[in-house]
């Protein structure tokens, strides 16, 4: 938008007309530094083995294995991630103010059979200098990946993308549940569900359990790919990440299945609609730029 080779126009006067300031079109964001990286990545390892741990006990933590570190930096970094602490209270994440919050209407339902409900969660992927955002569309019944997509911003965009392509590979669930984060409070992704018929849940007081499915999908995903790859940019996470996403869908067993892989349950009970793939695309897709 800015172009500082043009000298009959000098940068001061073209940031002047598009509103924004010179220092700022000046500005690099320099990034975190290795040793704070270094602390979310540890924040992230031991939130994945007590996820009731809040900043208090957390930075408690830290400092016992030889981390001088405050709580408030500790709630920082854990905000930073995308990270609480798991427990019951009235509000499982926190709204934007200015968006809609739909019933919950999974309440003593039996969700038996796939595409009877979708949901989704967003978490945190360290890379060597910086980190992603990885979002998952799953089936609740089968626990297949139906999509998913990589960002290096919480945006509401990314979120989307991987719905429309779980709309349209796999068609669309009846009832689509999610917590009452901003991305999935947004008329942006709402709009997309009411336009292909699908009722809207979201978790309520007391449901701070029913994203339980999702989070054991990160945590499998984070220890037997994310720790033991150490991805250097987010081509490589995408790379590994998609390879993982389809063994885990085509090949690795699932306890709750009596062995059965995600792709068996699931396509044992519904045929795919015909032209699309029953496995998740192993390259997947990514919306990534990181600071060189």
């Amino acid at each position: 938008m800015i172009d500082p080779s043009r000298e009959n126009v000098p940068v001061a006067t073209q940031c002047k007309l598009l509103g924004i300031s010179r220092s700022g079109w000046y500005y690099e964001r320099c990034g975190e530094s290795d040793e704070t990286l270094a602390l979310m990545r540890l924040i992230d390892e031991q939130f994945l083995r007590t996820p009731f741990y809040g900043s208090r006990q957390m930075a408690r933590h830290l400092r016992r294995i030889g981390h001088a570190m405050g709580r408030f930096r500790v709630r920082r970094l854990m905000k930073l991630i995308g990270i609480e602490a798991v427990y019951q209270r009235p509000r499982t994440s926190d709204p934007h103010p200015g968006h809609k919050i739909y019933p919950y209407l999974l309440k003593n339902l039996d969700i038996v059979k796939p595409n009877h409900v979708w949901c989704t969660d967003i978490t945190y992927i360290p890379v060597k200098r910086g980190f992603l955002y990885l979002v998952a569309i799953m089936d609740w019944a089968s626990r297949k990946v139906l999509a998913w997509r990589l960002s290096n911003t919480l945006s509401t965009r990314f979120c989307v993308e991987a719905l429309q392509e779980a709309l349209d590979t796999f068609g669309k669930p009846e009832i689509f549940n999610t917590d009452q984060g901003s991305q999935f409070t947004s008329d942006e992704w709402t709009s997309v569900l009411k336009e292909n018929g699908v009722a809207i849940s979201m978790d309520g007081k007391g449901r701070w359990m029913d994203n339980v499915f999702v989070e054991r999908l990160w945590r499998s995903l984070k220890y037997e790919c994310v720790y033991l790859n150490a991805f250097n940019d987010g081509l490589q996470a995408r790379q590994g990440i998609g390879r993982w996403m389809a063994f885990y869908n085509t090949e690795r067993p699932h306890s709750t299945f009596g062995g059965q892989t995600p792709d068996e349950v699931y396509d044992g009970h519904r045929s795919v609609r015909p032209g699309s793939g029953s496995a998740l695309r192993p390259d997947g897709q990514i919306n990534v730029r990181l600071a060189a």
